[in-house]
Protein backbone atom coordinates (compact mmCIF):
# COMPACT_ATOMS: atom_id res chain seq x y z
CA UNK A 1 0.00 0.00 0.00
CA UNK A 2 2.86 2.50 0.93
CA UNK A 3 4.35 1.97 -2.68
CA UNK A 4 0.69 3.20 -4.10
CA UNK A 5 0.51 5.96 -2.34
CA UNK A 6 4.54 7.02 -3.32
CA UNK A 7 3.66 6.45 -6.65
CA UNK A 8 0.40 8.74 -6.25
CA UNK A 9 1.78 11.66 -4.31
CA UNK A 10 4.72 11.76 -6.41
CA UNK A 11 2.46 11.44 -9.69
CA UNK A 12 0.56 14.51 -8.56
CA UNK A 13 4.13 16.31 -7.63
CA UNK A 14 5.26 15.62 -11.61
CA UNK A 15 2.06 16.61 -13.25
CA UNK A 16 1.82 19.97 -11.60
CA UNK A 17 5.24 21.40 -10.74
CA UNK A 18 5.68 22.76 -14.20
CA UNK A 19 9.57 24.95 -13.67
CA UNK A 20 11.68 21.65 -12.32
CA UNK A 21 12.96 20.76 -9.63
CA UNK A 22 12.99 23.55 -7.51
CA UNK A 23 8.61 23.96 -8.60
CA UNK A 24 8.68 20.64 -6.47
CA UNK A 25 9.43 22.01 -3.41
CA UNK A 26 6.26 23.45 -2.52
CA UNK A 27 4.03 20.26 -3.13
CA UNK A 28 7.07 18.55 -1.18
CA UNK A 29 6.46 20.66 1.64
CA UNK A 30 2.42 19.90 1.71
CA UNK A 31 2.90 16.35 0.98
CA UNK A 32 5.40 16.44 3.91
CA UNK A 33 2.47 17.94 6.66
CA UNK A 34 0.14 15.86 5.26
CA UNK A 35 1.61 12.23 4.83
CA UNK A 36 4.14 12.84 8.10
CA UNK A 37 6.45 11.47 5.68
CA UNK A 38 9.52 14.09 6.50
CA UNK A 39 9.35 17.37 8.55
CA UNK A 40 10.42 20.63 7.28
CA UNK A 41 14.19 20.17 8.58
CA UNK A 42 14.01 17.12 6.57
CA UNK A 43 13.35 18.77 3.63
CA UNK A 44 15.89 21.44 3.79
CA UNK A 45 18.81 18.71 4.37
CA UNK A 46 17.05 16.87 1.50
CA UNK A 47 16.97 19.90 -0.56
CA UNK A 48 21.11 20.45 0.45
CA UNK A 49 21.66 17.13 -0.25
CA UNK A 50 19.51 17.21 -3.36
CA UNK A 51 21.19 20.26 -4.96
CA UNK A 52 24.45 18.47 -3.93
CA UNK A 53 24.76 15.88 -5.64
CA UNK A 54 24.25 14.89 -9.54
CA UNK A 55 20.96 14.63 -10.81
CA UNK A 56 17.63 16.53 -11.03
CA UNK A 57 16.68 18.01 -7.73
CA UNK A 58 13.35 16.63 -8.51
CA UNK A 59 13.94 13.31 -8.65
CA UNK A 60 16.46 12.60 -6.37
CA UNK A 61 14.07 14.07 -3.83
CA UNK A 62 11.57 11.82 -4.81
CA UNK A 63 14.42 8.93 -4.37
CA UNK A 64 14.99 10.04 -0.95
CA UNK A 65 11.85 10.05 0.55
CA UNK A 66 10.82 6.55 -1.21
CA UNK A 67 14.39 4.96 -0.01
CA UNK A 68 13.66 6.10 3.33
CA UNK A 69 9.69 5.52 3.45
CA UNK A 70 10.18 1.54 1.92
CA UNK A 71 13.78 0.87 0.66
CA UNK A 72 14.86 0.54 -2.74
CA UNK A 73 11.40 -0.28 -4.21
CA UNK A 74 9.89 2.85 -2.63
CA UNK A 75 12.78 4.93 -4.27
CA UNK A 76 12.27 3.05 -7.91
CA UNK A 77 8.48 4.06 -7.27
CA UNK A 78 8.53 7.38 -5.94
CA UNK A 79 11.15 8.54 -8.72
CA UNK A 80 8.65 6.38 -11.62
CA UNK A 81 6.03 8.69 -10.24
CA UNK A 82 7.48 11.79 -10.58
CA UNK A 83 8.60 11.67 -13.97
CA UNK A 84 5.94 9.39 -15.00
CA UNK A 85 3.77 12.52 -15.85
CA UNK A 86 6.64 14.11 -18.34
CA UNK A 87 6.41 10.50 -20.32
CA UNK A 88 3.11 10.80 -20.83
CA UNK A 89 3.06 14.12 -21.73
CA UNK A 90 6.26 13.74 -24.24
CA UNK A 91 4.63 10.70 -25.93
CA UNK A 92 0.83 12.24 -26.28
CA UNK A 93 2.13 15.69 -27.95
CA UNK A 94 5.05 13.98 -29.44
CA UNK A 95 2.94 13.87 -32.91
CA UNK A 96 1.75 17.05 -32.76
CA UNK A 97 4.16 19.03 -31.47
CA UNK A 98 4.69 20.55 -35.10
CA UNK A 99 0.79 21.94 -34.83
CA UNK A 100 1.19 22.93 -31.47
CA UNK A 101 4.46 24.40 -31.41
CA UNK A 102 3.00 26.49 -33.93
CA UNK A 103 -0.24 27.69 -32.05
CA UNK A 104 -0.68 31.01 -30.61
CA UNK A 105 -2.67 29.28 -27.85
CA UNK A 106 -0.16 27.18 -26.67
CA UNK A 107 2.34 29.91 -26.92
CA UNK A 108 0.14 31.63 -24.36
CA UNK A 109 -0.18 28.85 -22.26
CA UNK A 110 3.50 28.98 -22.11
CA UNK A 111 3.66 32.89 -21.44
CA UNK A 112 1.50 32.28 -19.33
CA UNK A 113 3.45 29.47 -17.20
CA UNK A 114 6.39 31.00 -16.62
CA UNK A 115 5.61 33.50 -14.53
CA UNK A 116 3.83 30.72 -12.58
CA UNK A 117 6.83 28.34 -12.12
CA UNK A 118 9.01 31.24 -11.40
CA UNK A 119 6.75 32.24 -8.35
CA UNK A 120 6.79 28.94 -7.38
CA UNK A 121 10.70 28.91 -7.22
CA UNK A 122 10.75 31.59 -5.08
CA UNK A 123 8.35 31.42 -2.77
CA UNK A 124 9.96 27.84 -2.31
CA UNK A 125 13.11 29.48 -1.78
CA UNK A 126 12.03 32.03 0.62
CA UNK A 127 10.12 29.38 2.51
CA UNK A 128 13.00 27.20 2.77
CA UNK A 129 15.32 29.97 3.81
CA UNK A 130 13.17 30.78 6.39
CA UNK A 131 13.02 27.86 7.53
CA UNK A 132 17.03 27.21 8.01
CA UNK A 133 17.45 31.11 8.94
CA UNK A 134 15.12 31.76 11.44
CA UNK A 135 12.83 30.79 14.37
CA UNK A 136 15.51 27.71 15.21
CA UNK A 137 14.88 25.56 18.25
CA UNK A 138 17.39 24.23 20.83
CA UNK A 139 17.40 22.50 23.47
CA UNK A 140 19.84 24.01 26.74
CA UNK A 141 20.82 21.81 29.46
CA UNK A 142 19.79 23.77 32.96
CA UNK A 143 20.73 20.90 34.93
CA UNK A 144 21.91 17.51 34.61
CA UNK A 145 19.82 15.82 32.50
CA UNK A 146 16.74 18.75 32.76
CA UNK A 147 16.52 20.74 28.87
CA UNK A 148 14.44 24.07 27.92
CA UNK A 149 13.71 24.58 24.73
CA UNK A 150 14.42 27.62 23.64
CA UNK A 151 13.53 29.19 20.06
CA UNK A 152 15.85 31.52 18.91
CA UNK A 153 14.16 34.56 16.35
CA UNK A 154 17.26 34.55 13.88
CA UNK A 155 19.28 31.40 13.94
CA UNK A 156 22.72 33.34 13.76
CA UNK A 157 25.38 31.14 12.83
CA UNK A 158 23.51 29.76 9.56
CA UNK A 159 22.58 33.11 8.90
CA UNK A 160 26.76 34.46 9.03
CA UNK A 161 27.76 31.36 7.14
CA UNK A 162 25.13 32.02 4.78
CA UNK A 163 26.35 35.66 4.50
CA UNK A 164 30.06 34.78 4.15
CA UNK A 165 29.23 32.37 1.14
CA UNK A 166 27.56 35.06 -0.71
CA UNK A 167 29.57 37.61 0.17
CA UNK A 168 32.79 35.26 -1.17
CA UNK A 169 30.84 34.30 -4.77
CA UNK A 170 30.83 38.27 -5.26
CA UNK A 171 34.81 38.28 -4.42
CA UNK A 172 36.60 38.60 -7.61
CA UNK A 173 39.10 36.37 -7.19
CA UNK A 174 37.04 33.99 -5.91
CA UNK A 175 34.41 33.98 -8.63
CA UNK A 176 36.77 31.44 -10.83
CA UNK A 177 36.31 28.73 -8.69
CA UNK A 178 33.94 26.13 -8.91
CA UNK A 179 30.40 25.88 -7.06
CA UNK A 180 31.70 23.09 -5.79
CA UNK A 181 34.21 24.53 -4.00
CA UNK A 182 31.68 26.66 -2.09
CA UNK A 183 29.35 23.53 -1.23
CA UNK A 184 32.54 21.76 -0.13
CA UNK A 185 33.51 24.73 2.21
CA UNK A 186 30.06 25.16 3.21
CA UNK A 187 29.51 21.77 4.40
CA UNK A 188 32.93 21.73 6.14
CA UNK A 189 31.88 24.55 8.01
CA UNK A 190 28.66 23.26 9.07
CA UNK A 191 30.13 20.46 10.33
CA UNK A 192 32.62 21.82 12.05
CA UNK A 193 30.59 24.26 13.74
CA UNK A 194 27.26 21.46 13.98
CA UNK A 195 25.14 23.76 12.07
Amino acid sequence: MILLRLFYEFFKTGLFSVGGGLATIPFLQDMGARTGWFTPEDLATMIAVSESTPGPVGINMATYVGFHRAGVPGAVIATLGLIAPSIIVIIVIAGFLKKFRQSRTVDRVFQGLRPASTALIAAAGLSVAAGVLLFHTTGVETAPGQFVTVTQPVYWPAAALAAAVFVCMKWTPLKKLHPVAFIAAAALVGIVLKL
